[in-house]
C-alpha cells in the first residue's frame, strides 16, 4: 500500500475539537488506502508556555533539561490525536521521537537530524495497519541518550525526514493556510496560490522571509526528494475528495513543473539593520577581521558591499544583520576596531530587504535590470543588491517595503493567476 505522512501545526491541533478535525482528515487517508504516518506539533502556545517556564526557572538554564521541559508539548498531542483516533475505530498508536528511534546531534535546542529508523513503521503497517502518530521536533542523541529538540519549526523537518526513512508517497504539511502565494496577500491582495514550486525556489522563498515552511524541511524534501504537499487544515474532512487534487501547492523537483515562470514569488523581510565602515585599510586580511569575530558571536551576515578603493589605501564596507543584533553587530566591530583599522562607523535598522525569486531567471536576461527600472519610477532608493542564479534582492527603506513589492508582483505578471 501506498504510504503517506501528514503533518499537522499548532493551529491545527489548538484544542480538542481541532484534534477531532485532524482524526478525520487522517481516517479519510485511510479509508482511501494510505499506510499513515501522523506528525503532530505541540497545541497552539503551549511550547510558548513551556519556555517560559524554563527560563522563569532559571535564565541561564541547562540545554539538556530545556529540552526535557519543551519536548513534552508534542507528547501530549500525540497521545491525544491516537485517543481520539482510536475512539473513531482506527488502530493507532503514539510515538515519542526517541521511540522510532530519530537520532540527532548533541546540539540542545537546535539538533540536526543524523538518522530516522522507519522499520518498526513500515512493520506495523504490514501486519497491523497500524497508524502512527508521533510527537515532531524532538529526537534523541544517542551518545547520552538524551532528549533533543530541534528548534522551532522542527517539526515540518520531522515529517519530512520521517517521510523519505519510510519511502512515503508524499508529506501533507496541513497548516492555516491552503497553500504557498507568490506573495503575502496581504500586502498584495492580488496574490494567487502557486499550484506547483520548485524545491530551490521554496528554499529561497523560506529563507528569504516567508513563513509557510521551515527552511530545513525544504533542505531534506530536496535532498531525499520528497514530494511536500502544503494544504490547508481547516478545510472539512467531507468535504475533501481523496482521489482529487485539493487545493495546495506541491513543492517537487523542477522536472515536474511543465511550464516554468521567469518569476516565482516575491519575498520580503522588514527586520533588516545596515552596518557601514568607513575608511577601512585596503589589505588582505581585514575582510577576515571584520566577519571573523561576527561569525564567533553567531551574527547572520547577509548583503556585503565593498566600494571600490580609489587611492589604493583605504575603502568602505557595508553590509547587513538581522535588525535584533544590529547592537551586538556594532559593539563587536567596535572591540576588534584596532584589528580592522577603520576610522567610523555608521549604520541604521529601519530598513527591509525585498526578494525576487525565480527558476526562469536562469534563462532570461535583463529580469533585475527591469526591477531596478521600475523601483527607479516609484522613487525608492536601492541601497545594495546581491544576486545568485535565481534570485536576486535589494535593501531599501521600510516605509517602502510594501510599495516595491506591489510593484514587483505586477512588473512580473503575478498579479494574473
Amino acid at each position: 500500500m501506498p504510504r503517506l505522512v501528514m503533518k499537522f501545526g499548532g493551529t491545527s491541533v489548538a484544542d480538542l475539537d481541532r484534534i477531532r478535525n485532524v482524526a478525520r482528515h487522517v481516517k479519510r487517508e485511510v479509508d482511501a488506502g494510505y499506510d499513515v504516518a501522523v506528525v503532530v506539533s505541540a497545541m497552539a502556545g503551549v511550547t510558548n508556555q513551556l519556555v517560559a517556564w524554563c527560563r522563569d526557572a532559571a535564565p541561564l538554564h541547562d540545554a539538556r533539561e530545556y529540552d526535557a521541559v519543551v519536548a513534552t508539548g508534542e507528547q501530549v498531542t500525540a497521545g491525544l490525536l491516537a485517543l481520539v483516533l482510536q475512539g473513531i475505530g482506527i488502530n493507532a498508536r503514539s510515538w515519542q521521537g526517541w521511540q522510532l528511534p530519530i537520532h540527532t546531534d548533541n546540539a540542545h535546542a537546535s539538533a540536526r537530524i543524523a538518522e530516522v529508523n522507519g522499520a518498526e513503521l513500515i512493520k506495523r503497517f504490514d501486519e497491523l495497519k497500524q497508524v502512527a502518530v508521533i510527537a515532531g521536533f524532538q529526537g534523541i542523541h544517542a551518545d547520552t541518550g538524551r532528549i533533543t529538540t530541534l528548534g522551532r519549526g522542527g517539526s515540518d523537518t520531522s515529517a519530512v525526514a520521517i517521510a523519505a526513512a519510510i519511502g512515503a508517497e508524499r508529506c501533507d504539511i496541513y497548516t492555516d493556510v491552503d497553500g504557498v502565494y507568490t506573495t503575502d496577500p496581504r500586502v498584495v491582495p492580488k496574490a494567487h496560490r502557486l499550484d506547483k514550486i520548485a524545491f530551490e525556489e521554496m528554499l529561497e522563498l523560506a529563507s528569504l522571509g516567508a513563513k509557510v515552511m521551515q527552511v530545513r524541511s525544504v533542505e531534506l524534501g530536496m535532498l531525499h526528494n520528497v514530494r511536500i504537499f502544503v494544504r490547508s487544515s481547516f478545510v472539512k474532512p467531507e468535504d475533501i475528495d481523496p482521489r482529487q487534487t485539493p487545493p495546495g501547492t506541491l513543492i517537487c523537483d523542477e522536472s515536474e513543473i511543465m511550464e516554468q515562470q521567469t518569476v516565482t514569488g516575491i519575498a520580503f523581510s522588514k527586520d533588516e539593520a545596515q552596518i557601514s565602515i568607513r575608511r577601512v585599510q585596503d589589505k588582505p586580511g581585514v575582510a577576515a577581521a571584520i566577519f571573523g569575530p561576527l561569525a564567533d558571536a553567531n551574527i547572520n551576515v547577509d548583503m556585503i558591499v565593498q566600494n571600490v578603493s580609489a587611492d589604493g589605501a583605504t575603502t568602505d564596507l557595508t553590509f547587513t544583520v538581522p535588525s535584533a543584533d544590529y547592537e551586538r553587530a556594532r559593539v563587536t566591530i567596535e572591540k576588534a576596531k584596532s584589528a580592522i583599522g577603520y576610522e567610523l562607523i555608521d549604520g541604521s535598522t529601519n530598513l527591509a530587504k525585498v526578494s525576487v525569486i525565480g527558476i526562469g531567471m536562469r534563462s532570461h536576461a535583463g529580469v533585475a535590470a527591469s526591477a531596478f527600472k521600475a523601483l527607479a519610477e516609484q522613487r525608492i532608493n536601492i541601497l545594495a543588491i546581491t544576486t545568485s542564479e535565481i534570485k536576486f534582492s535589494v535593501l531599501i527603506n521600510a516605509p517602502q517595503t510594501d510599495q516595491a513589492v506591489r510593484t514587483l508582483h505586477t512588473l512580473y505578471g503575478l498579479d494574473q493567476a
